[in-house]
């Protein structure tokens, strides 16, 4: 059995892990020293990350409503979840890392300018 690393437990909710290949099923667990997700099929195959170890989290938003997709940075990797409770998850995140680092997923439009302006400037120069 895995040992958890938090001590206390601020939610506990369904969700999706998209690590490798294909959707994992698990259940995220938010507490006060990390955030951590522990499959359903697998007990051996899970994900904690300590709130120190997170860089930023982007979460999807349109039109001011919050999607069910979010990304975890870490200094390790990228993580990529789902969950229908996103705005929990991220709010409580938000509480523990600061609103400067929880931030907006760059649309696909600003995704395309930005590298249409890096290509630009190395022309430039």
């Amino acid at each position: 059995m895995v040992q958890s690393l938090n001590s206390k437990a601020e939610l506990t909710t369904k969700g999706i892990s998209y690590l490798g290949i294909g959707a994992q099923y698990g259940k995220f667990l938010i507490g006060d020293r990390a955030f951590e997700f522990f499959n359903d099929n697998n007990v051996s195959d899970f994900i904690q990350i300590p709130w120190a170890n997170m860089t930023v989290v982007y979460a999807s938003v349109s039109k001011n409503k919050i999607g069910r997709r979010f990304k975890i940075q870490t200094d390790k990797g990228v993580f990529d979840f789902s969950s229908p409770e996103a705005g929990k998850i991220l709010k409580l995140i938000r509480e523990h890392l600061g609103n400067d680092k929880v931030l907006k997923n760059p649309t696909l439009i600003k995704r395309l300018l930005r590298i249409f302006k890096k290509k630009h400037v190395k022309k430039g120069v």
